[in-house]
Order: C-alpha cells, then sequence, then structure tokens
C-alpha cells in the first residue's frame, strides 16, 4: 500500500463500520456480570478444589482433604445462587431440568450442577463430621471425577453464542478456564491447607500459571482483530490485573510458600484474585465486542 502524499486526497472514503439505522447486529446477552461471571468462577473453583481434595485424601494430607472439599461445596452453592439470581426465580433452573439435551450445553450444565452439588455436599458433611466414611469417599471420587467437566463447561457454555470474543476463542477459552480454575484452587489450598502439606499446591499453581499465559495468548493471536476487546477497556484492565496477580502468586507460593504460613496465604490470595479477573475480564470483553459492530462483521467475512 503506497503512502498517502502531502496535499492528495482520499478518493474512497475511510472503512467505517457500522450497523442498519444504529442497531445492534447481535443481541449482547443480558447476564449480569456479577451473577453469570461469579458464576464461572466459583463453579471452577469448587471443580478443581474436588479434585485436589481427592488427591490430598490420597496422598495422606487429611487436613487439605477436608478443607477442600468445604471449599468446594461453599462455592459450588454460592455458584448456583449466583445463577438462580441472574435467572430470576428458582422454578427456573429446575425448568431446565426437564430437558435432557446432549447437544446443548445450558441443558449439560444444568444437569452437571445438579449432580456435583450434591456429591460435594456428602463429602464435606461425612470430612466434617467423621461419619460414614465409605460413602463420603464414594461421594468425593464422584465429584473428582465431576470436577474437572464443572471447570471447563462454562467456557463451551459462553463460546456456543455468536458473542465474537467468545466464539472466536471457542478452541482456547476450556484450556483457559480450566487453568484459571486449577490456579484458584491452588490459591484455596495455600490459604486453607498448613506449609508441611502444600507442595502439590504450590506445584499446581506455577503450571495452572504458565497454562493460563500460554492459553490467554493463543486465544489473543486467534481473535485478530477481535482481540482489541481482551486489551482494551474494562477488559484490558481485567486481563492485566490477572496476568500480574496470577503470576505474583505463583512465583510467592513457589519462592517461600512452603515454609512461611502468612506467604503461602498472601500467594493464594493473589491467586484467587487473579482467578476471578480472569472471568471477569473474559466476560467484558464479550458484551464489549457484542456491541460494536466492526468485531461482528470482520469474521463473518473470515468465516470464523
Amino acid at each position: 500500500m503506497t503512502r498517502q502524499r502531502r496535499g492528495e486526497q482520499l478518493m474512497v472514503p475511510r472503512l467505517e463500520f457500522e450497523s442498519y439505522y444504529g442497531r445492534p447486529i447481535i443481541h449482547a446477552p443480558s447476564w449480569a456480570a456479577r451473577d453469570i461471571a461469579g458464576y464461572f468462577f466459583l463453579g471452577g473453583l469448587a471443580g478443581a478444589g474436588s479434585v485436589f481434595a481427592a488427591g490430598a485424601h490420597l496422598t495422606g494430607r487429611p487436613r487439605t482433604a477436608t478443607a477442600m472439599k468445604v471449599s468446594s461445596l461453599t462455592a459450588v452453592s454460592l455458584s448456583a445462587a449466583a445463577l438462580i439470581h441472574d435467572l430470576g426465580r428458582p422454578g427456573r433452573f429446575a425448568n431446565m431440568l426437564r430437558v435432557f439435551k446432549p447437544t446443548s450445553p445450558m441443558s449439560m450444565g444444568s444437569w452437571l450442577l445438579s449432580a456435583y452439588g450434591p456429591a460435594a455436599g456428602a463429602a464435606a458433611l461425612s470430612a466434617v463430621t467423621g461419619r460414614a466414611p465409605r460413602a463420603g469417599a464414594v461421594a468425593a471420587a464422584t465429584a473428582a471425577l465431576l470436577g474437572p467437566a464443572l471447570t471447563s463447561y462454562t467456557a463451551v457454555l459462553a463460546a456456543d453464542t455468536a458473542v465474537p470474543a467468545w466464539h472466536g476463542a471457542h478452541r482456547e477459552l476450556p484450556y483457559l478456564f480450566t487453568a484459571s480454575a486449577t490456579a484458584a484452587a491452588s490459591g484455596m489450598a495455600l490459604l486453607v491447607a498448613p506449609p508441611r502439606e502444600n507442595g502439590p499446591a504450590r506445584l499446581a499453581a506455577v503450571l495452572a500459571a504458565a497454562a493460563e499465559s500460554a492459553a490467554t495468548e493463543a486465544a489473543e493471536r486467534r481473535l485478530g482483530m477481535v482481540a482489541e476487546t481482551w486489551r482494551e477497556g474494562r477488559a484490558g484492565t481485567l486481563m492485566r490485573a490477572a496476568r500480574v496477580l496470577t503470576l505474583t502468586g505463583a512465583a510467592t507460593a513457589a519462592l517461600a510458600g512452603g515454609r512461611s504460613r502468612p506467604v503461602a496465604a498472601l500467594g493464594g490470595f493473589a491467586l484467587l484474585a487473579g482467578s476471578a479477573c480472569t472471568r471477569f475480564g473474559v466476560f467484558a470483553a464479550g458484551i464489549a465486542s457484542a456491541k460494536d459492530p466492526k468485531y461482528i462483521v470482520v469474521p463473518q467475512r473470515k468465516g470464523v
């Protein structure tokens, strides 16, 4: 492309992306950020936490196992409450269970949450009371098996929409959400576990931070121009904060988290905050991309 010389006028007007009569090309999701982004974060924390709890139980870390089971129950309860609050009334969640549709992420997610919640509850109750240890072990194993699906299905739910910043990253988003959930569960384990039991959590924090960073970069490369919504405005601020907090938390946990309880807790808080910023950042990027016509027109031309 030749540069425009001084004094010359453009023969063709600059391209501007507009929609008919200023109306949006697609409807932005009506989800409330506090409810649905919070639902994404808390569900991921619960699912990954159950995997951590099972691992702690198998490796002889009873205090960590019990604390993570209670943490997962609390997180999934708050996650369900956030979803129901966004739906408006509890009956709407119950109505989603009237249909079992494998091709619908919403339908599968509802059934997944309904199966995981009781398992997490039974596992936590048995661990706290010491009663029915065999049933508690079965419940903990069930929650651990369902946990990975709970951490990633929300990414499939978001990517299944027409929102450019989500749909365009449909391949990377499940990996990003899983890595973010693992970072959050690592942070929770660092908060609740004694230093002598937090070795696996510290290792998981480092691996999760590296995986989250790689998944974010891969998603932005695939999105092309749409990646601007991940880097600018509210979403950009949140995503930058997420990267700083997650990397700082992982480094803190790796370098000194095994010797000092306060240092481990500090790294844990940073990992939890970083994971939350990731979910809220991705959510904000999606809303921004749905409202701007230029991010909708370009992907359609590329056939994304």
